[in-house]
């Protein structure tokens, strides 16, 4: 489409992101339109809204994804972690004013804002920018104290990053949201981890982070009632779950055809937190392990790309960001099957939800500009 002798911005960027990663993530892209097409209908009707208006709404927030994640993409390194720090500030500041702000949902848990009409979770968009921010905290400590005999120098940047996430983790807990809390501190760890950490440090980590599961199970019935109903069927109401797995049964290898699914007239969640499920009775566990594949091959293409070169931001940056990419994936798939106890995650690009389209495609945006040749090859 472009010589490589043209100089313009646009023939740059051609030439040097990765194509084959975001067609893969236009194909999960038009899948999820693909779903959200079959589900709408009978969600819609659920609620007494019009035939297809989560659709219609779904494809307004789709151009605006796509928008934001090829115009990310075009940044360079040090333009990524400053819209990284500007996001970052501004949804930590919007995630603390859920608290007395916000609308309360599930469980009173308040996690929504409503801004010039429009419902937004804040805290969505503190997963990519955090990933950012941590990996530049992590490699601009280990560079400027790698040597330093003092244990606090040399370890600044796990101190400091941990500290954001600390702050981070008591809003978020303060809402509360414990799925959101426990992806961050997933992501932290990853990174916390490629950075180099004593294994000592690694012990007393993951300590803490029992104690701290533990204390929310003794301290937050929400969180203890999930864990409960989870190893025990006679606890709590399974009927989503029961008509899920049903769905995966009824469609077999191929689905039962597109548009004839029945789950999705009964299971409220079946637009976002249980979209596999309709997946997997109308198109059956081919078209279900075709989409595992696609997130599979977005990771670990992610991945091979981010250690192809030792520049340790861009490694940490983008590895942090696949691993929430792929921990979400993992979470609604599993959740779907029973696997885990249900939470509420969608599924990247697929699942219904503006704010988590959106903070998906900056992340993804991310990904696209730190795994860019001149990126990673400091050029």
């Amino acid at each position: 489409m472009f010589s490589r002798n043209d100089n313009s911005l646009i023939a740059k960027w051609w030439w040097s992101v990765d194509k084959v990663s975001l067609l893969i993530l236009f194909i999960i892209m038009a899948i999820g339109v693909f779903l959200n097409f079959s589900v709408s209908p009978a969600v819609a009707a659920r609620v007494g809204k019009a035939p297809y208006a989560y659709l219609i709404k779904q494809m307004v927030f789709l151009p605006a994804a796509i928008s934001l994640m090829l115009f990310i993409s075009f940044q360079s390194e040090r333009a990524v972690r400053r819209w990284a720090l500007v996001v970052f500030t501004l949804f930590f500041v919007m995630t603390i004013m859920t608290l007395s702000m916000g609308t309360e949902t599930v469980k009173g848990a308040k996690r929504w804002l409503y801004l010039c009409g429009l419902s937004i979770q804040p805290s969505e968009f503190l997963k990519p920018s955090f990933c950012v921010l941590s990996a530049y905290v992590l490699s601009e400590g280990r560079k400027l104290f790698q040597s330093s005999n003092n244990i606090f120098k040399r370890n600044s940047g796990i101190i400091l990053s941990g500290t954001i996430l600390a702050f981070v983790s008591a809003v978020l807990l303060m809402q509360p949201d414990i799925g959101m809390t426990f992806t961050m501190f997933v992501i932290w760890g990853t990174q916390v981890f490629l950075a180099g950490i004593s294994w000592l440090l690694i012990a007393a980590l993951a300590v803490a982070g029992i104690a701290l599961v533990v204390a929310l199970y003794f301290t937050v019935p929400h969180f203890q009632f999930r864990i409960d109903s989870f190893f025990d069927s006679s606890v709590g109401d399974k009927y989503q779950i029961t008509q899920a797995l049903s769905a995966f049964h009824s469609g077999g290898i191929f689905g039962i055809g597109p548009g004839e699914g029945k789950v999705k007239a009964h299971i409220p969640d079946a637009h976002t937190d249980f979209i596999m499920a309709v997946a997997g009775e109308e198109f059956g566990f081919v078209f279900c392990l075709f989409i595992i594949v696609l997130f599979a091959f977005i990771v670990l293409r992610g991945f091979s790309l981010a250690l192809k070169e030792n520049k340790l931001f861009c490694m940490l940056a983008v590895t942090g960001l696949l691993v929430q990419f792929g921990f979400q994936a993992i979470v609604n798939m599993s959740s779907s099957l029973n696997i885990i106890p249900t939470k509420g995650m969608t599924l990247p690009f697929v699942s219904y939800g503006g704010s988590s389209l959106i903070s998906i495609a900056l992340g993804m945006g991310f990904v696209l500009a730190l795994t860019k040749r001149q990126n990673l090859n400091g050029e």
